[in-house]
């Protein structure tokens, strides 16, 4: 009978073995030794294990020239690290932590070697993301101290640490294990046992939507990974973030999650199989999605698909004024933004009370810039003076670019389409802020379909950089070089995408909010264990969770409902839970409750 995990002196585990020296295994024993535990680092390789030792040396060498450590303190911590090539080396640790590659024949083969040579009370902990724990540990001799302890990549810098159950797990190796975790400086996050647990479960779906994106043509990779980092505020944008993980990783990641869901989200994206094949890995192969200066550098270098600057595109049309049509918050902001790049801008709302008081809250806005030092308040004057209130339509009669800020509704914006294509003059510019309805759509309330583009842009608009260019089978070539190049004089970043639901942000954005969702539903893990693990795990600037209660539960299921309707895949469908916490009239941050209870102002 397997020995009891119920040893006080597990709760110290002050020896650790490593096995496997590459990257994550390295950078787990320099969490390990420098918070004073005694590590022994096992690979197969000789050279692995030096290159450990190496590594080790610069990284602390690093932290003394950086007043971190004292060189007292660096003789300690390459003190307490030991490599060997045998894992008998392991006989004594309190803890093994496996780090080979993500493969169930070398990984079982480690498990069941280590079960010879171990104490019985020893704790075996697997670092993979993609494998079942279960599975190692039923094959293990003493299934009850496995578990999965799965850092994150680079493992000295960041805090989240998934500790994983299987349904074989004592609670005493998760206790010991976790408090390990805490001691280390990391945040624990407690989880079951399924394929990408939450962290990479959730980001591998939204980086095999990016994949397939991208393979079909949608929107090229710079744009791709523009409009995620500056629409949605993440460090890399998702075609980067697969380079760097490595292409055949992330494959690997996605088939056993599928495997598992049987989700189409999950099915790796074929563009991927055939990169693998390649050699095409990422940074590690010098080349994936992008090409990099050398294997293993990060520095992008121009390649075929490159975009060149100062391509010659279409001439455009001059735009020297430009209508906004409505009065809340987005309409406001956008005619801030205009006014600041010197445009003459009439904002028109139903009504003259309506277009003054957007226009008041525009003053309000650049007396804010005046009071942080961003402006200056003749500036501010002189921007609020370009802005002129009108209480109809018939005011956008001289405007070269006209565009609509108002309800995500079909028919209020068609009839806006309408109106503009009797007011407007010819040859002037028709735009759609619209995050989820068909342009086309609007284009067609007009006589003039080719004068008719998207220009999305992202809330708070004065802040945000991100413009989504939206051009319709009728667009013309001149009104989207127009806009492009309008996007640039107002200081905005343009990205290229196709007229189909959800553009790129949103299209990309959502499934992976409804995916979390899914996981509180099923009770898998809770809404503060997902936010923690997306924001340190992922450097996401807010968790799925806060992100959807600001958006707004109703609008959040708006959107999710059109992409499911667009692309028809079961996977997309919106979580019942969502549609239950709406139908309650929690609709977030604006009604006080959403996931969470907000205090009411």
């Amino acid at each position: 009978m397997a020995a009891p995990l119920s040893d006080p002196s597990l709760s110290t585990l002050k020896t650790v073995a490593v096995v496997g020296l590459g990257t994550m295994g390295t950078g787990i024993t320099e969490v390990l030794a420098r918070a004073g535990r005694e590590v022994i680092g096992i690979d197969v390789s000789e050279a692995a294990a030096a290159q450990a030792v190496v590594s080790l040396e610069a990284s602390t060498a690093r932290a003394v020239g950086r007043g971190r450590l004292t060189e007292q303190e660096r003789g300690d911590v390459l003190a307490r690290f030991r490599t060997f090539t045998d894992l008998q080396a392991a006989a004594d640790a309190d803890l093994v932590i496996e780090v080979v590659p993500e493969s169930y024949e070398i990984k079982q083969q480690v498990f069941r070697a280590l079960d010879g040579i171990v104490r019985p009370e020893t704790i075996l902990a697997t670092g993979t993301n993609a494998l079942s724990v279960t599975r190692l540990a039923a094959d293990s001799a003493r299934p009850e101290r496995v578990l999965g302890l799965h850092f994150f990549n680079p493992a000295p810098a960041m805090k989240l640490v998934e500790v994983v159950s299987s349904v074989l797990t004592a609670p005493a190796a998760v206790a010991a294990v976790t408090d390990l975790a805490v001691d280390l400086g990391k945040e624990p996050v407690a989880v079951g046992d399924r394929p990408g647990f939450v962290a990479d479960g959730l980001l591998f779906g939204y980086l095999n939507q990016a994949a397939a994106m991208y393979e079909a043509k949608y929107a090229s990779r710079e744009d791709i990974d523009a409009a995620m980092k500056l629409g949605c505020g993440l460090p890399m944008g998702p075609l980067a973030l697969l380079d760097l993980i490595g292409i055949d990783t992330a494959r690997t990641v996605l088939e056993a999650m599928y495997a598992e869901s049987h989700d189409r989200l999950h099915a790796p994206a074929p563009l991927l199989k055939q990169l693998s094949e390649a050699g095409l890995t990422g940074r590690k192969s010098g080349r994936g999605f992008y090409t990099y200066e050398a294997p293993g550098s990060a520095t992008v270098v121009q390649d075929a698909l490159t975009p060149q600057e100062g391509a010659a595109l279409t001439s455009g049309r001059t735009i020297r004024s430009v209508g906004v049509a409505g009065s809340g918050t987005m309409a406001s902001g956008i005619a801030e933004v205009f006014a600041k790049a010197g445009y003459e801008v009439v904002l028109a709302a139903r009504s003259e009370e309506k277009a003054q008081a957007a226009k008041a809250r525009i003053g309000k806005s650049l007396a804010r810039s005046v009071d942080k030092g961003r402006m200056t308040a003749e500036a501010a004057a002189a921007t609020l003076d370009l802005i002129t209130p009108a209480g109809s339509y018939d005011a956008f009669a001289e405007v070269d670019l006209a565009l609509e800020a108002v309800a995500e509704d079909l028919e209020i914006k068609q009839q806006l389409f309408a109106a503009f294509d009797k007011v407007c003059k010819p040859g002037a510019i028709l735009a759609t802020t619209t995050s989820s309805l068909p342009v086309v759509a609007c284009a067609r309330a007009t006589s003039r379909p080719q004068d008719v583009i998207g220009m999305h842009f992202f809330n708070p608009a004065p802040a945000m950089k991100l413009v989504e260019v939206v051009r319709t089978v009728l667009t013309a070539d001149d009104v989207h070089a127009t806009v492009r190049e309008v996007c640039t004089k107002i200081r905005k970043h343009p990205v290229d995408c196709g007229d189909r639901a959800g553009f790129i942000v949103n299209a990309l954005l959502f499934p992976y909010l409804n995916n979390a969702i899914k996981m509180v539903q099923e009770h898998y893990a809770t809404l503060d264990d997902i936010d923690a693990a997306m924001k340190l795990g992922g450097g996401y600037p807010m968790g799925p969770f806060e992100l959807l209660d600001v958006v707004g539960l109703d609008v959040s299921l708006a959107i999710e409902k059109v992409l499911h309707r667009e692309f028809r895949d079961p996977g997309l469908a919106p979580a019942p839970l969502l549609e239950h916490l709406v139908a309650a009239g929690c609709l977030g941050r604006k009604t006080g409750r959403g996931f969470r209870e907000y205090a009411r102002r």
